[in-house]
């Protein structure tokens, strides 16, 4: 198995005033992807904001979330797939495109919501 934690998405609410916090706060700075999404740079590692009315990464079709969504990476999207549902998983959003690949959602048996993405 290759999956290994790759990006952070918080919510972003008020987008722009979530940017200036986390700007003003911790430095970070950010890369913009449509009015409603924007990617974080210098924070440790990779991740962005999903702002309000965001379906996340510019519009990819995403359910929008309320707290923050842990996304594993993975070389065979299909098969990971089947892992989590045979492990009890339930899967909260199928495989669907987005800039850079596809991604598909899913809830542990704990009731965490994560998202898995392949380029």
């Amino acid at each position: 198995m290759s999956e290994h934690i790759d990006y952070v998405e918080l919510p972003g609410g008020d987008l722009a005033a979530t940017k200036a916090f986390y700007s003003a706060a911790f430095g970070w700075g950010f890369t913009d992807y449509g009015p409603t999404y924007a990617a974080f740079e210098d924070a440790g590692l990779d991740g962005g904001l999903a702002g309000a009315g965001a379906d996340t990464e510019a519009g990819d079709g995403a359910p929008p979330t309320t707290q923050p969504l842990v996304i594993l990476k993975t070389d065979d999207i299909e098969a990971a797939v089947e892992r989590v549902t045979a492990a009890g998983g339930t899967i909260t959003a199928p495989i669907f495109p987005f800039p850079g690949g596809r991604r598909f959602h899913f809830r542990d048996t704990a009731g965490n919501e994560l998202g898995v993405w392949a380029e």
